[in-house]
């Protein structure tokens, strides 16, 4: 009998390694960070109401996510990442007391990191929310309230995975075609809904089609943002744009991309877009890093 056992576990044990269904285990968990001086952190938990993808344990805002396992990025028919180096000790993107609000299209660093980030918020695809939590590749998500507002349990777990909030105005108007104060109700006014909404204030701001003036910095400056945040690629349905000749990635760079879906990407989803954004940074031997760890 006992011999009868043995024979059916060591034939069960092949069954799962050949099928994939063998666990490799849980990935560690994150280690906690210390927010930086001055950096905005919420004790508010959960304010949509909605734990989904936040089986880490991750504080809203204020923890990038941690490392996925290799199975993760097999499902999504990718190579794992390298982990990011630690964040710097001192931020190199700073907003100095009194001064103006930088405006950066890139970070000051030598390592192999680019940073990912997300606009407007229109398209919101549930597989979407899933690729991030099995992945944990961190991206930042500049939301405009017009293109979120039918929806807006939809991001909560995404900012509860540790992703970063950030904002890009109410109605995604030319801010350079309105007055300062204009500008000013249409940035403070989003900083004052996302708050709201998902219990963090943002530091970053990134004007609708990049478009900004003295005015846009000036009104900026107002509503408690850090820093304008511009781009050097977009990523667009199978290839990224680059600004320079080279066509390259370049360390430190920020990547512009979308929540777009198959009516904007002629056919292909979010996370097909998405997978092929991540093998173009891979296959140029670059990892992703968070945005807020560095500005």
């Amino acid at each position: 009998m006992k011999k009868k056992i043995a024979l059916w576990a060591a034939l069960t044990a092949v069954a799962l390694l050949v099928t994939g269904c063998a666990s490799e285990g849980p990935a560690a968990a994150p280690a906690p960070r210390t927010p930086a001086a001055g950096e905005a952190t919420s004790s508010a938990g959960d304010p949509a109401g909605d734990s989904a993808g936040d089986s880490a344990g991750d504080s809203v805002g204020d923890k990038a996510p941690g490392a996925a396992a290799p199975a993760a990025y097999r499902k999504w028919g990718l190579k794992p990442f390298a982990p990011p180096p630690a964040p710097p000790a001192t931020k190199p993107v700073v907003r100095r007391p009194g001064g103006p609000v930088p405006v950066i299209s890139d970070i000051p660093t030598t390592e192999k990191i680019v940073f990912i980030t997300i606009d407007d918020g229109a398209e919101k695809d549930p597989e979407f929310v899933t690729m991030m939590k099995d992945l944990k590749v961190p991206v930042t998500m500049f939301l405009t309230d017009a293109a979120i507002r039918a929806d807006y349990a939809y991001f909560a777990p995404l900012v509860a995975q540790g992703h970063g909030l950030a904002n890009h105005t109410l109605t995604h108007p030319n801010l350079r075609t309105l007055s300062r104060e204009a500008q000013r109700r249409e940035i403070c006014g989003q900083q004052t809904k996302l708050t709201q909404r998902y219990g963090t204030a943002p530091r970053l701001f990134r004007p609708p089609y990049g478009n900004w003036n003295e005015d846009t910095r000036a009104a900026a400056g107002t509503c408690g943002v850090d820093a304008i945040v511009l781009w050097r690629e977009s990523m667009q349905i199978k290839n990224m744009q680059y600004q320079r000749g080279d066509r390259k990635l370049r360390p430190g760079d920020i990547i512009l991309a979308h929540f777009r879906g198959p009516s904007e990407l002629k056919g292909r989803t979010m996370t097909e877009m998405t997978t092929t954004m991540l093998r173009r940074i891979q296959e140029q031997g670059f990892t992703v890093a968070r945005l807020e760890d560095y500005v």
